[in-house]
C-alpha cells in the first residue's frame, strides 16, 4: 500500500545519561532477561489511510513490572 520494502529499525540516542540516583533501577532492567516478541495483528485495508485504531492488534504482550525511579534534580 505504500510502496515500502520491509527492511530494519535503527536507532540512535542522544544525550543518553544515567543519573547517580538511578542506578539501582539501571541494574535491574539490565538483569531482566528478554521476553518474546509480542504479535502485531493488521486487519487488512485497501487504502493505508482507511486504517482504525481498532484494525490494530497486539497479541501475547507480556511486558515486565514497571521499574519506579525518583526524579532526579
Amino acid at each position: 500500500q505504500a510502496g515500502l520494502a520491509v527492511g530494519e529499525f535503527i536507532w540512535t540516542g542522544g544525550d543518553c545519561h544515567i543519573y547517580d540516583n538511578h542506578v539501582e533501577q539501571v541494574t535491574e532492567q539490565l538483569s531482566r532477561d528478554p521476553r518474546p516478541y509480542p504479535e502485531l495483528v493488521l486487519a487488512r485495508r485497501d487504502s493505508i489511510f482507511d486504517y482504525t485504531y481498532e484494525d490494530i492488534v497486539i497479541k501475547n504482550y507480556d511486558p515486565h513490572p514497571a521499574i519506579k525511579a525518583p526524579v532526579a534534580v
